[in-house]
């Protein structure tokens, strides 16, 4: 029994050991803005923690805008398609429309409220298309439950997340020069 006990223990600190995390700078007109810490739950979403990681290690995140911010609600990102606005050809006017090259993936639900700081997998109408672009909550809301993936939670830099440029209208929409995030690291 003992052993079984020192095992169980080593395992769950083993686990905790290696959680997996991202690292964001976040930058706009004014310049750098500081960085977010993410950490990422694997045990909850551990095929969309995987796509974001592996994107993120390519550096296919880097220089991809903010193209939706809703005051009170949310920060999305992550078109690695279209939203790379260092790319040949970049046009605000896409970002938010593509996703990656990778496959979309099944949602893996949670019991997670989307409160203040939480990260969720965008998404189509179809609860299965979550592929690159994730959001960051301002505010709780309680009616995402369920609804979309939950993939993290902000550890730190909230208040970097609070200055990202707001975008108009009901969609959010940034016109202008977006924010963008310069780099993400992935962190042990």
């Amino acid at each position: 029994m003992r052993n079984l006990l020192t095992a169980t223990a080593l395992t769950l600190l083993a686990g905790q050991a290696g959680a997996t995390g991202l690292e964001i700078v976040v930058a706009g007109e004014g310049g750098e803005k500081g960085t977010v810490t993410i950490d990422l739950l694997e045990d909850v979403a551990p095929k969309h923690v995987e796509q974001i990681t592996a994107l993120a290690s390519e550096g296919a995140y880097d220089g991809v805008v903010f193209h939706r911010v809703i005051e009170g609600f949310m920060a999305q990102t992550g078109d690695v398609q279209y939203g790379a606005s260092g790319a040949e050809g970049f046009d605000m006017r896409r970002a938010g429309m593509g996703g990656s090259d990778r496959p979309d993936l099944p949602a893996e639900f949670s019991d997670i409220s989307f409160d203040r700081g939480v990260v969720g997998m965008a998404r189509s109408q179809n609860p299965n298309s979550g592929n690159s672009q994730f959001f960051i909550m301002f505010e709780p809301g309680p009616f995402l439950n369920g609804q979309y993936t939950v993939v993290g939670r902000v550890t730190e830099g909230m208040d970097v997340v609070d200055q990202i440029k707001l975008g108009e209208g009901r969609n959010g929409e940034v016109s202008g020069e977006p924010d963008r995030m310069v780099s993400v690291t992935v962190t042990e």
